[in-house]
């Protein structure tokens, strides 16, 4: 059976996808947010308007993303803090893994003994295998990282495209 190639520099190169995130990687988390835009300028409804054709909207959507990608960040994580508190079920189950795998780390290598009774770490690997998977089923983890994605994609691809382009920015675009 043949595999199937799907060629996603195809698919990424119109939207220039591929170059967007290579930045992303380099950066550390403070320098990130270092360069978060003020919320009067992010929020600036004197610059909304509908834009005249998809022309227009590439542009819009390829200056915004650059200039306000520190804020975009940040809708992104406030949209998945409300994701996880919309969804306590989700929540328990990830504190429940972090919190026993956290416990068992710190038995370092070591059985767990409580009275006579005695757990390796394998045995207790396993049992929160068991509990955590049908859980995590049961919470819908994929459900929540698809709304996720496409409330961040509606909020962020809509500002960006809505919100025009500062006067400043046309100006240096012309070719002198």
């Amino acid at each position: 059976m043949s595999r199937i190639s799907i060629p996603i520099d195809a698919l990424t190169s119109r939207m220039n996808l591929s170059g967007r995130f290579e930045g992303l990687r380099s950066t550390s988390v403070s320098s990130r947010f270092a360069n978060l835009r003020p919320v009067s300028e992010f929020f600036d409804v004197k610059r909304v308007s509908k834009p005249a054709n998809f022309t227009e909207v590439q542009s819009r959507v390829n200056y915004n993303l650059g200039y306000f990608s520190s804020n975009y960040a940040v809708v992104f994580v406030m949209l998945s803090i409300y994701s996880l508190l919309t969804n306590l079920t989700l929540l328990f189950v990830i504190c429940l893994v972090v919190g026993g795998m956290y416990g068992i780390g710190k038995l370092q290598g070591n059985d767990l003994e409580i009275g006579s009774w005695k757990a390796t770490t394998n045995q207790l690997y396993t049992t929160l295998l068991v509990i955590a998977i049908p859980l995590g089923f049961w919470a819908s983890p994929f459900s929540t990282a698809l709304w996720l994605i496409g409330a961040s994609g509606v909020t962020i691809l809509g500002h960006a495209a809505f919100l025009d382009k500062p006067i400043e920015s046309a100006f240096s675009e012309e070719a002198v």
